[in-house]
């Protein structure tokens, strides 16, 4: 294992924007001289005068002492030209995501710095090994690809190209770890680890609103109140901007030659068509100009408790309507299940979906009031389900079961009976791109849950997810999809597959 660069050593950091600052304000608090260099005229004094700023203010709130704020920013130094990053140890570029403009930097860099400086680019999209391939030394290069904020943000992902000396990807590892970041490995595929597992996030819930599962607000209410996620899809899209997120879909899915695991989605081009960008132009899948209204997401009316309830088997699901039951004080019997239901509510019969419709499920059950209820994070703690019912589902059965799930505390949002409903599709397909990720060397399982946990705030990696709800229950769901849509789109990851053959988790 490398040691991290000493703090003596001196850190260059080539575009001073959001990310290249923040770059230099992690650099500097941990202790490096930075010099910072931009093509454009003073901006890179003033990207040291915004670092102090920002050590002044964590000082005033007591989170660094004065003579640590002061010792910072005095760390930080302009430079006019390349020839001053000469006695550079490690030079980030963080400028235009342009393979040509990084591809110059670096070569003209060759010719100044010293063999032994290191190389880091913080492309999020471009192949660390076509950088490369421009330098007469390629193995100096790698991926150093942080994550805005990068002053708050936990994630490093160290990518390594074809050439990539593995010492210099450990020694940028134990210098990221040594910084207060959470280190990854990647190899440089498209996407590396995040942009790559990330993809189904936003796919699976704009399939859905595709098909007319549900609405925007609906969607997003469901993913947050039931999945955990911090933001839903949809907002999360507007807060990116769909310029930069459907660039990203569409780079990966042309590097993958056009896999249709990452197919982009029509809806989102009109967007950027429209030029309706997201909050930054005050319109995207949500409307956010002056006295818009706020679109709240579906929720069914409240329904008359069944006379009859009957708790089935002790899966996660049956065993936390159970408890949310007593709690609430109302009666109900419980026995075991055989076919995989969880709930009995009048004449309604309640499952997690499988990935089939609940049409489908009911048709080959012949339990014609089946209702299917979506995956949660923690059924216990969930405040909104998804639900949806059979085409052959009487109303009153529909009633009873949503009846049920408002008597244990939660809102219910009824769906369109699409295949896997939202959350459990999502968590399926961001596992199965996961675990193809880990299964052709991209990365460690460890390091894709710590990646997707602190580059985008996932409450749990999709992998330790798998684990949790089942890696056989994960597999059966991606194949009831493949069945539903007979697409490519669909097809399970040979690591799930042979985990679930031998018995064994993914992080056994």
């Amino acid at each position: 294992m490398s040691q991290a660069l000493s703090t003596q050593a001196v850190v260059a950091v080539v575009g001073t924007g959001a990310m290249g600052a923040g770059i230099a304000q992690v650099a500097a608090a941990a202790g490096h001289p930075v010099r910072l260099l931009d093509n454009r005229p003073g901006a890179a004094l003033q990207a040291i005068d915004g670092i102090r700023a920002q050590f002044e203010k964590m000082a005033a709130k007591g989170k660094m002492s004065a003579e640590a704020c002061a010792a910072a920013g005095g760390r930080l130094q302009a430079a006019e030209q390349l020839s001053d990053l000469a006695d550079a140890a490690l030079v980030v570029e963080a400028i235009v995501e342009s393979l040509a403009a990084k591809q110059k930097l670096y070569s003209d860099l060759e010719a100044i710095v010293s063999e032994a400086c290191i190389f880091g680019t913080n492309t999020s999209s471009i192949s660390v090994t076509a950088i490369g391939a421009a330098l007469k030394h390629p193995e100096r290069l790698a991926g150093l690809h942080f994550f805005n904020p990068a002053p708050l943000m936990a994630l490093v992902e160290v990518v390594s190209g074809l050439a990539t000396d593995p010492q210099v990807a450990s020694t940028l590892f134990a210098t990221a770890t040594a910084w207060g970041k959470t280190a990854v490995h990647a190899k440089s595929t498209p996407g590396f680890i995040v942009n790559r597992v990330a993809r189904p996030y936003y796919a699976e819930s704009l399939r859905v609103l595709t098909e007319g599962g549900a609405d925007c607000a609906t969607l997003d209410a469901v993913m947050r109140e039931a999945g955990g996620f911090r933001m839903g899809p949809f907002e999360l899209m507007d807060m990116i901007g769909h310029d930069v997120n459907f660039a990203v879909t569409r780079s990966v899915w042309n590097a993958f030659f056009n896999d249709p695991r990452f197919l982009p989605s029509l809806v989102q081009q009109d967007l950027v068509d429209a030029g309706f960008l997201g909050k930054k132009t005050g319109r995207g899948f949500f409307d956010y100009r002056a006295g818009a209204p706020k679109p709240d997401p579906a929720t069914e009316a409240l329904q008359t408790l069944p006379g009859h309830i009957v708790i089935c088997g002790r899966s996660p699901a049956a065993m936390a309507l159970s408890m949310r039951l007593t709690a609430a004080g109302v009666a109900f019997e419980h026995t075991n299940a055989s076919d995989g239901r969880i709930a009995q509510a009048g004449d309604a019969v309640l499952f997690v979906t499988d990935g089939r419709s609940a049409t489908q499920r009911a048709s080959e059950s012949d339990v014609a009031n089946t209702v299917l209820m979506d995956l949660a994070l923690d059924y216990n703690k969930a405040t909104r389900m998804a639900l949806t019912c059979a085409s052959q589902c009487s109303p009153t059965a529909a009633s009873a079961a949503t009846g049920l799930l408002q008597a244990c505390g939660l809102k219910v949002s009824r769906l369109a009976d699409i295949p896997g409903l939202v959350v459990m599709r999502t968590v399926a397909m961001l596992a199965n791109e996961a675990a193809d990720a880990v299964n052709l060397g991209v990365c460690s399982a460890a390091a894709a849950d710590a990646a997707m946990r602190l580059g985008v705030n996932y409450p749990k990696g999709p992998l330790a997810w798998a684990d949790d709800v089942g890696l056989k229950a994960i597999r059966d769901v991606l194949a009831n999809l493949g069945t539903s849509y007979g697409e490519d789109r669909y097809r399970i990851s040979p690591l799930i597959q042979r985990h679930v053959y031998a018995k064994r988790n993914i992080h056994d």
